[in-house]
């Protein structure tokens, strides 16, 4: 008691908590009182505590053939496995061109992330991006994690700064969190054994916001790591975002087990779902926005955590593959308006927005 009394002191004169504050939270089961911390630290950290954000987007996955194959990654295929797909640029500038038709006001944000296959190169991702900017002004393209930008640099055989300012010019607006999984090498070498380690992770993100990319950060839980690693992670975080101020939003993603290799050692509950969004929201003091994923999470669970920390429901999702694989909640179709509801419904303001949090259209 006497440890919380000292955290609630430090968050309500708007002070730093330390990461061992952030450990004790963890460790407690005061879900309450931590909720109560989030709460409180929305009102300094998020820009509007009363707005929640979503975003209009559609999911690419141009390929899933991956030369990682992670063990924790359901969706990867060897070319030639069941299920394997290549999509073409065509295939793609259709899926993209339906679904700006299909927004009531035509701002959409399109997600590419993918596996990493030699064909889907440089060259392919330049020309991508290019047509897709041509198709609307009113699309904002987030794409490509930092293990992609590592592994389309040694495919071009140039630095990843260099590779960043290419895709910039054709069309980039930022980019996703993903491939962060959590900063524990030795982990690593386990659940993602060929994917960057953790300071390449980083130095991408840092080279990214130096040229005015921003971008998001992850971290996946629930697996292997332990509420030290959690911590050591989100701090690594703000000590980057301190430098830099380029991370948009934080966005905890719940390890789903299906079809995967890791052999996970804990398992995330609704309760632990909560901890980690309120947790963050109180340590990553530097972060203004919280995501709480509803394909992750259930949208009645994701509305909840509105209340401990989190102040963005992610998007539409419309044909996410990845997280789907692994047996993540997918209810199907997510209309805006179903988004809009949940947030109502919550007592707070909708608003839409993009991966820059530039675009904010309100809704009444």
């Amino acid at each position: 008691m006497k440890k919380m009394k000292s955290i609630k002191e430090k968050v309500y004169s708007n002070a730093r908590i330390d990461a061992e504050d952030a450990l004790y939270l963890f460790e407690s089961n005061d879900i309450i009182a931590i909720g109560e911390l989030a709460a409180r630290r929305m009102q300094t950290s998020a820009p509007a505590p009363e707005e929640v954000y979503y975003s209009y987007n559609i999911n690419i996955n141009p390929t899933n053939i991956c030369g990682h194959r992670c063990k924790l990654c359901a969706f990867s295929k060897d070319a030639g496995d069941d299920g394997a797909y290549e999509e073409s640029a065509v295939d793609i500038i259709q899926r993209v061109k339906a679904a700006v038709k299909s927004s009531a006001d035509g701002h959409i944000e399109a997600h590419i992330v993918g596996g990493l296959s030699p064909k889907y190169d440089l060259s392919f991702y330049e020309g991508l991006l290019r047509s897709i900017k041509k198709i609307s002004r009113k699309i904002t393209i987030q794409a490509f994690t930092a293990v992609e930008i590592d592994y389309l640099s040694s495919l071009a055989g140039i630095g990843v700064t260099k590779i960043l300012e290419k895709l910039k010019a054709a069309g980039l607006d930022a980019l996703p969190g993903g491939g962060a999984e959590i900063f524990n090498d030795k982990i690593r070498s386990v659940i993602c054994e060929k994917k960057i380690r953790t300071d390449a992770w980083l130095d991408v993100m840092k080279k990214a916001h130096q040229i005015g990319i921003p971008t998001n950060a992850t971290m996946l839980y629930g697996h292997i790591e332990t509420d030290g690693d959690r911590v050591k992670h989100l701090e690594l975080l703000r000590n980057l975002q301190d430098d830099t101020g380029g991370f948009k939003s934080f966005v905890p993603l719940a390890f789903y087990g299906e079809n995967v290799e890791v052999k996970r050692n804990r398992y995330n509950s609704g309760f632990d779902d909560l901890k980690v969004i309120a947790i963050a929201r109180i340590f990553l003091d530097n972060f203004s926005n919280i995501k709480a994923l509803h394909n992750m999470l259930g949208l009645k669970f994701a509305q909840t955590a509105l209340y401990f920390g989190a102040n963005d429901l992610g998007g539409t999702s419309f044909d996410e593959r990845i997280a789907r694989a692994a047996g993540a909640y997918s209810p199907g179709l997510i209309r805006e308006s179903d988004l809009v509801k949940i947030i109502d419904g919550a007592g707070k303001k909708a608003v839409k927005t993009d991966s820059t949090y530039l675009l904010k259209i309100r809704r009444s």
